[in-house]
């Protein structure tokens, strides 16, 4: 396997050995944005306990919520497949955008004109300082991958997603993709 370098648009997935850490405990973050000076992704599969709704009472959609990291969790950030309808996106990778014009999601998810296949929420984010993200790779806390589609990262089952990186990234990580999530439940 080549080894990944970060990137806009690569994910991270937690190496098993993260246990204890409640915000990256076997998450998959998808990397929104990597220079010399930082990084910030998002968390893709740690849905909260409340929907759009229940935050923004005039949204009539129970459109889940992810847990984005620990970073400004009083904020709701976005990313999306539909740049053509969200004006001010930002281009991640092939297919998928973050963050755009959100008056204009409002009214699209108001008239039913966006589903949650093509959007998806989060509450705060995860960020790295300039030599942060690097030193945890060094200490071996993530595995940086590609996602064959990025398209389909919107309608990915999130409660599957990390066991499913640990299947794709085979050898041991395979014995990971079933061991129970606290192992002294083993």
């Amino acid at each position: 396997m080549i080894a990944l370098k970060p990137a806009k648009g690569l994910l991270l997935v937690a190496e098993p050995s993260i246990i204890g850490d409640a915000s990256f405990n076997r998450s998959v973050v998808l990397l929104a944005e990597h220079s010399e000076t930082g990084s910030i992704g998002f968390i893709l599969n740690k849905v909260l306990d409340f929907t759009l709704k229940e935050l923004i009472p005039e949204m009539n959609k129970n459109f889940k919520i992810y847990n984005g990291g620990p970073v400004e969790q009083d904020n709701l950030y976005f990313i999306h497949k539909v740049p053509d309808l969200i004006p001010e996106s930002i281009e991640i990778a092939n297919g998928i955008y973050w963050g755009g014009n959100f008056e204009v999601v409002k009214e699209l998810i108001l008239n039913g004109l966006i589903t949650e296949k093509q959007i998806r929420f989060f509450l705060g984010y995860s960020g790295w300082d300039a030599t942060q993200l690097k030193e945890e790779l060094d200490s071996n806390a993530w595995i940086i991958t590609a996602h064959q589609d990025a398209k389909d990262i919107i309608e990915k089952n999130y409660r599957s997603f990390w066991k499913d990186k640990m299947r794709e990234l085979g050898g041991d990580y395979m014995l990971w993709s079933n061991a129970p999530e606290n192992p002294s439940y083993n």
